[in-house]
């Protein structure tokens, strides 16, 4: 089951956003969380805002557990870039972009594989010391 949230247009530049997004991504929602408190980026603020919209989807539409959720998919998408101009020498214009970004997120349920007992070698029909015994002296024909 997925659970999505984005924020569109946000006025900071991917490259930024990417930093942070690297950083979380495939982690567990509540290490996520941990990290984004510490750490000292303008953009983790909003990162970790998202999160937790997200983490409130599934607890209200999916009843799903903070403990079972980790980051599935986080990705950083440009938006429209904002075109300025800034003066120059001469009467020129310099022109210059001011760039927005798209977050989006999507957490996974992390499902618990129940335990497998490993087969031991009675089980299988065969006794371990023989087939051994017979390793070792198919090794000494081969070496004559």
């Amino acid at each position: 089951m997925e659970i999505k949230a984005s924020i569109k247009n946000y006025r900071q530049s991917p490259r930024k956003l990417r930093l942070i997004a690297n950083l979380i991504r495939g982690k567990k929602v509540d290490r996520a969380i941990s990290e984004l408190n510490h750490l000292n980026k303008k953009a983790s603020i909003i990162v970790k805002k998202l999160l937790e919209s997200a983490l409130a989807n599934a607890k209200h539409n999916n009843n799903l557990k903070k403990e079972d959720l980790f980051l599935k998919k986080i990705v950083v998408d440009s938006g429209p870039s904002l075109k300025r101009f800034r003066p120059g020498a001469r009467g020129v214009a310099y022109p210059y972009k001011k760039r927005t970004s798209n977050i989006s997120v999507v957490l996974g349920e992390d499902v618990k594989e129940p335990e497998r007992i490993k087969p031991s070698a009675s089980t299988k029909g065969y006794d371990v010391t023989k087939k051994d015994e017979k390793i070792k002296t198919i090794k000494k024909v081969i070496k004559k």
